[in-house]
């Protein structure tokens, strides 16, 4: 199977309310191994209902998701049964799932720790919950399971078997083939297993649109050899940004040229200016589907600071930071909005899109 025409990227997207999601990590998960391992999953899967009920509340229609080939690899019976239930707890809330498989968000050899199934250690006060995180300065490219011959090939049948059993189940509404390919460092080494899992996905032709992101666009120069690739291999066009307001227009001014619909997958950024009041008007007037990061700040710390942008203030160049604010995240741990005027905002566009969308506007 080839990739999708314009045309039929369109009217994929055309076809469904204005897409509105977030970046999900329970607040009672430091990681996704701990989200998706079979340890106290009974337990995780009450926060699910919980906060996917509190999602429907505000209006939100979708989730974003990163699966840990870890846990499919060491425990895959069990993990493809809560995968099943995942998507039907989210889709009983009305919330279609974005399914993320590769990853090049990851720390150098030196600092990395194979994942360990079972208890998941936190640190407390690090934003991700660890305190070596891929957000910190990195000093060499970073290490993936990728660049392991067998791991590869296992992570390859994960991604056929997931794409295959859900290709044609409305529950899933996008495949994101790789999130952020070329970070940490990694530039092109992934671009082999990228290319190869989009093959795979769409050897199975799903009914649901294939995308990669780039993560750093710049709207005046060129694009990495593997985020050019990903724009031309994508279906609709996924993207990240955690810009202020002026640079964020000029990436969607630089993206519009690929003729197909946009996808923020994830932004939200409050300490430099990307925040509720000034993106999700600019996302809602431009068509723009948007997923920002996290939703109930817990255990993972998604609400602090990237360990980097603590050492940019400490060397001296951080005084454009805004420490005061929340970097990502919408709830506290009680549920209660971290800020009630930005969930007003939500649920005013949600309104006016679904208005939009239902006389025929959008």
């Amino acid at each position: 199977m080839s990739r999708w025409t314009a045309e039929r990227a369109w009217e994929w997207y055309r076809a469904r309310p204005w897409i509105r999601g977030f970046n999900y990590v329970a607040s009672d998960c430091v990681n996704r191994i701990e989200q998706w391992q079979e340890l106290d999953h009974h337990e995780k899967s009450k926060t699910f209902d919980r906060e996917f009920e509190l999602a429907a509340q505000v209006g939100f229609n979708a989730i974003r998701s990163i699966l840990p080939y870890e846990v499919w690899r060491d425990q895959h019976d069990g993990f493809m049964q809560r995968l099943d239930d995942f998507l039907a707890t989210a889709a009983r809330h009305g919330l279609s799932v974005m399914i993320v498989f590769g990853n090049d968000c990851t720390v150098p050899a030196k600092y990395y720790t194979p994942p360990v199934l079972g208890p998941q250690p936190v640190d407390w006060g690090y934003h991700g919950g660890v305190a070596r995180s891929p957000h910190d300065v990195l000093d060499a490219h970073g290490f993936s399971v990728l660049d392991v011959p067998e791991e590869a090939e296992g992570f390859g049948r994960m991604v056929d078997e997931i794409v295959g059993r859900y290709a044609r189940d409305e529950r899933v509404n996008i495949w994101d083939v790789f999130n952020e390919p070329g970070n940490s460092r990694r530039e092109s080494r992934s671009l082999p297993a990228m290319r190869r899992f989009f093959e795979i996905a769409r050897a199975h032709d799903p009914i649901q649109p294939l995308t990669a992101g780039p993560w750093r666009v710049d709207p005046r120069g060129d694009l990495s050899e593997i985020e050019q690739v990903a724009l031309e291999l994508s279906d609709v066009i996924s993207f990240h940004d955690y810009a202020g307001y002026g640079r964020s227009v000029q990436i969607l001014d630089r993206l519009r040229r690929e003729g197909r619909p946009l996808l923020n997958t994830e932004w939200l950024h409050r300490m430099q200016g990307n925040d509720v009041a000034s993106h999700l008007p600019l996302y809602f007037l431009e068509r723009v589907g948007c997923y920002h990061w996290g939703f109930v700040a817990g255990k993972s710390q998604t609400h602090e600071p990237w360990e980097a942008i603590w050492r940019r203030k400490e060397n001296g160049v951080g005084d454009h930071y805004d420490f005061t604010k929340w970097q990502h995240d919408l709830f506290r741990p009680n549920l209660r909005p971290y800020d009630p005027r930005e969930i007003d905002t939500f649920r005013e566009y949600f309104v006016l899109a679904d208005d939009h969308f239902a006389s025929g506007r959008w």
